[in-house]
């Protein structure tokens, strides 16, 4: 393991406060944007790797700030190409990412597609029971440096350019929001030329103010929401949130969203045996579906046995092959646009549901 960096890293400050300090250090100001676009485009770990800008300004840079805030403790691989990332971050803790490249191949044979599953905080405080990250509680959220990096570290490990990036990795995005959405609008920087805001989802498990926020604020980012449950009574065992704002109030914050974004919205539904695969389950989910433009990724679920889950979370079980390609099939009878979340990285715990820290060593 490397030397931890004791300086502040740089991707902590926003273009604005960037260019203050370059102010304050006597640069001329053409430098800040040669050095923004080379550093957020080549994401060096040493500031002398820049070329665009004099070496008396790198050196000024080193002596201040670190260009990084995390190092890779561990990569695994799986057996589908997934890999799966666990950060060290120099401020304490750890977090895990997911790099899911798509079925769909080029010219060349490589991913059309890779999606990157990015944490947005260390643990997480809302004890979803059929998800491995509530057995970590929640330590923190993460820094503007923390989630960024992420983005520019698993870049270096991937042979094609990172197209799609979503927030469903570690801790609820809403309980970070502000970070979260500065980290999205360096992200979607046209002069950086890396994602499209259409290529970022965030996904919530219903916290009803931060839907109400990203509709106010006219984000152009997509919106999922963790449903899992058509009644108020199971959700509420699946997760405990719901107690606090059900289903009706999450629907009105979905509905209120599109209103103002006209963006539709992505449920995503894992299947539990006996519990939220019935005809009824069928009837509500197609009901909800309706009140505004949206399609239902169903996703199976995920052993996180490593967890040694206990109490209701003990009892969950994947439901049938047979009931899920049932449930798949008569939702798009009741023409509801119907996706199917694949299991990429099971082999290695890094399916949905199932960030831990397993298979650490």
């Amino acid at each position: 393991m490397t030397s931890i960096p004791s300086l502040p890293c740089i991707k902590n400050l926003t273009q604005t406060e960037l260019s203050s300090h370059f102010v304050s250090m006597g640069t001329e100001a053409y430098r800040l944007k040669q050095f923004y676009k080379e550093f957020y485009q080549k994401s060096p770990l040493q500031f002398e790797q820049l070329t665009s800008i004099p070496k008396s300004l790198r050196e000024q840079l080193s002596n201040q700030f670190s260009p990084t805030s995390m190092q890779l403790s561990k990569k695994t691989v799986s057996a589908d190409g997934t890999i799966k990332f666990l950060f060290d971050l120099f401020s304490g803790g750890s977090v895990e990412s997911v790099l899911i490249p798509s079925e769909m191949r080029n010219e060349e044979g490589l991913p059309k597609r890779k999606t990157l599953c990015i944490s947005s905080q260390v643990g997480c405080q809302l004890g979803c029971k059929f998800c491995a990250t509530a057995s970590l509680k929640l330590q923190r959220s993460l820094s503007l440096a923390e989630i960024l990096d992420q983005f520019f570290l698993a870049q270096t490990y991937s042979e094609t350019p990172i197209t799609n990036v979503v927030f469903m990795g570690m801790g609820e995005p809403m309980l970070n929001y502000d970070t979260v959405m500065r980290s999205v609008e360096l992200l979607t920087d046209p002069t950086l030329e890396l994602l499209s805001p259409k290529r970022i989802t965030v996904s919530t498990a219903g916290v009803v103010p931060g839907i109400i926020k990203m509709a106010d604020e006219q984000r152009q980012i997509k919106l999922a929401l963790s449903l899992h449950a058509t009644t108020n009574g199971l959700r509420e065992k699946l997760m405990p949130i719901s107690k606090k704002w059900n289903i009706q109030a999450v629907m009105d914050a979905l509905e209120y969203y599109y209103q103002k974004t006209r963006i539709p919205i992505t449920f995503e539904y894992i299947l539990f045996q006996g519990l939220n695969d019935s005809q009824e389950d069928i009837k509500r989910l197609t009901k909800l579906t309706r009140r505004f433009p949206s399609k239902v990724n169903i996703i199976p679920f995920h052993p996180i046995d490593f967890t040694v889950p206990t109490g209701f979370a003990a009892t969950l079980q994947p439901t049938s092959d047979e009931a899920f390609k049932n449930f798949q099939q008569q939702l798009l009878q009741n023409d509801v646009t119907v996706m199917i979340r694949s299991s990429s990285g099971v082999d290695i715990d890094a399916a949905c549901g199932q960030l831990a820290f397993s298979n650490v060593s």
